[in-house]
């Protein structure tokens, strides 16, 4: 079971879309339910994490410099199979722990984007793992109806989009990697969206409410 701090923030991030407050607030967070390793038994963990481009994104087993890895590192070691709630979709995920020159260059760009990972590897003698976790499984939009779903997802571009504008405006004279990383998986990410709109979701909605015919036109120019 999460202790009382955690489950407060997966409670939180749970009832508002992935949005919490707090000392996370505005960060990139998600959850990530593993299998525990002795006892079976589905454990949930509020993380940070950093995109990677495509379907995968990446977190640290940092355990804030501690000396040991966290509980749910080891879990997925046993079993990478793993739930992942991003505050829109859940999805499962395959956990791989990045080895050699890939782990170090990913540790280096969650660095150059935020130097307090370098605080918590300072901190330890082991060397902290970074961790892809690989969508192998989609699912719809975690909402009770096509209009709450749309709300939901572009709400949540407008989010990330707002993190990028405030990591440019704090970057100072140059633009770091994990930055660069940022933008094209927010770009990648908006144009499949929008892509699955305009061949699936909106051509639907066109066909089942006609009255909506001319917002969808413009929606479909906006595109």
């Amino acid at each position: 079971m999460p202790n009382d701090f955690n489950q407060k923030i997966i409670d939180e991030f749970r009832a508002n879309g992935g949005r919490v407050c707090g000392p996370f607030e505005g960060a990139r967070l998600l959850l990530l339910t593993t299998t525990g390793a002795q006892s079976g038994a589905a454990h949930t963990t509020p993380l940070g994490y950093l995109p990677d481009g495509g379907e995968r994104v990446l977190v640290i087993a940092s355990a804030g410099g501690a000396p040991k890895h966290p509980d749910w590192f080891h879990n997925l070691l046993a079993d990478p199979r793993v739930t992942v709630e991003d505050g829109v979709f859940s999805y499962e995920a395959r956990a791989v722990a990045l080895e050699s020159a890939e782990r170090d260059r990913a540790f280096a760009r969650a660095v150059e984007a935020d130097p307090g990972w370098s605080t918590y590897q300072a901190a330890t003698t082991r060397v902290i793992p970074v961790v892809a976790l690989q969508q192998v499984a989609a699912g719809p939009p975690n909402a009770a109806s096509w209009g709450a779903a749309l709300r939901l997802v572009h709400d949540a571009f407008r989010r990330e989009l707002a993190l990028i504008r405030r990591e440019v405006a704090e970057s100072g004279p140059g633009l770091g990697a994990q930055l660069r990383v940022n933008c094209l998986t927010l770009c990648g990410g908006l144009h499949h969206h929008h892509t699955s709109e305009d061949a699936g979701m909106f051509p639907a909605l066109g066909e089942r409410y006609p009255e909506l015919s001319p917002t969808l036109e413009r929606l479909g120019r906006e595109h």
